[in-house]
């Protein structure tokens, strides 16, 4: 699991970009809804850094969160994976199943119900499955929000399955548009407790993703540094 097209940054060589965007006079922007921080040269963008979930942006430099928490749900048709982050370290999680989809066809019972309806035995299990499927999965989320604050939340869900988990008779904890719901940026292939793991290294570190067009020369690199994704948040 990575972001697509980046490359993994330490915290001094996330210094060293600060400060050849201050010898280039490029310009600093950030992107709240994807927690990145953008340098623009006179013509384009130049790097993008996706910022560490545990670190605030307040508007010149990056700020540590005292006690952090983030929730994070990655939802698949039939199965999802919620987990409970404190300080960088897993405290919880639950992984569940549904079954949704529809043998030989392979076909999730929402994608069906567009085209066939639910008149038969096995539609309207699927149908109560899948409404079961995630209100079992906001109950859980409910569960962190009524014993911890929540820094961050974090979804990763196709936006065909929004509708049935915002409207589910269990609400999650959070609107589709709050400010402190993010999109994580990689892809789940199983929704699994491994990738939940590999979700909350990735999202503990500094992401660059330079412009392909650039002409600039990138010397960031530092030989015997560790790299950030082994620290905790």
């Amino acid at each position: 699991m990575k972001i697509p097209n980046s490359e993994i940054l330490t915290f001094s060589q996330f210094e060293k970009l600060l400060g050849l965007a201050e010898a280039k006079s490029w310009q600093k922007s950030y992107n709240s809804e994807k927690h990145q921080l953008i340098l623009e040269g006179e013509d384009s963008w130049e790097a993008k850094v996706f910022l560490p979930w545990d670190q605030k942006w307040d508007g010149a430099r990056l700020k540590q969160y005292d006690d952090f928490r983030a929730a994070l749900v990655a939802i698949r048709a039939g199965q999802a994976v919620t987990g409970l982050f404190h300080q960088g370290e897993l405290i919880d999680h639950k992984v569940f199943r549904a079954y949704m989809v529809r043998q030989k066809q392979g076909k999730s019972q929402i994608k069906y119900l567009k085209t066939k309806g639910k008149s038969r035995a096995g539609s309207r299990i699927r149908l109560g499955e899948t409404n079961r499927f995630f209100e079992e999965i906001n109950e859980r989320l409910n569960s962190y929000q009524a014993e911890f604050a929540i820094d961050r939340w974090g979804i990763s869900c196709a936006k065909t399955l929004w509708p049935y988990f915002f409207n589910s008779d269990v609400a999650p904890p959070f609107e589709a548009k709050d400010g402190n719901l993010y999109q994580i940026p990689i892809h789940f292939q199983q929704a699994s407790f491994e990738e939940l793991q590999e979700a909350g290294k990735i999202l503990s570190a500094f992401h660059l993703l330079k412009n392909p067009n650039s002409s600039i020369s990138w010397e960031l690199n530092s030989v015997d540094e560790e790299m950030n994704s082994d620290e905790n948040w």
